[in-house]
């Protein structure tokens, strides 16, 4: 659960801004002068990465739960387990919030970005987040990702099932040719 959560959050992180990667005719433009952490800021709020890196809180929170919910839903739990277990994901977001708050992680993302664009690239991406498309790109996002994964998690439901029987398979098999 630890690694899936982190994964997460890390790709999360990853595609925060919506900023495409460097092309190779950017990237061969490593010369240019790296890009200031002025402009790298006006990009960072055009994007409203704080916004999607605070979103992401409560996607954790939602997943931590939901996983928590499907670890334990066979166990009968004490009242005392129950409220120990009840406990942990605020606990995790209080913890999650102070470790990778905006304050935080804003410095990093300028380091990235200044190693990763040139200033004509973070002036045109900042150019195209304060544009009306832009604009929409961010606020509509949101829905596309939770769309995509639903449509992801329906798609992969029969394939793990497949993989399970696979799995059983390869064991029973295995047995026979002790």
């Amino acid at each position: 659960m630890r690694k899936l959560i982190a994964l997460v959050f890390a790709t999360a992180l990853c595609g925060a801004s919506h900023a495409a990667p460097p092309t190779e005719a950017s990237s061969g433009a490593s010369h240019a002068a790296p890009p200031t952490e002025a402009s790298i800021n006006a990009l960072l709020a055009a994007s409203k990465t704080q916004r999607v890196i605070e979103s992401f809180y409560t996607y954790i929170d939602q997943s931590m739960r939901q996983g928590m919910h499907n670890a334990l839903k066979d166990q009968k739990l004490t009242d005392a387990q129950q409220k120990a277990v009840d406990a942990v994901p605020a606990k995790f977001d209080q913890q999650l919030r102070q470790d990778l708050s905006w304050e935080s992680l804003r410095p990093t993302f300028v380091k990235i970005y200044q190693e990763a664009f040139t200033q004509s690239e973070i002036d045109s991406m900042t150019a195209f987040y304060k544009s009306p498309a832009g604009a929409a790109f961010i606020d509509k996002m949101p829905a596309v990702m939770q769309k995509s994964q639903q449509a992801i998690q329906q798609r992969f439901a029969p394939m793990a099932d497949k993989m399970n029987t696979a799995v059983a398979q390869a064991l029973n098999d295995a047995k026979a040719t002790k």
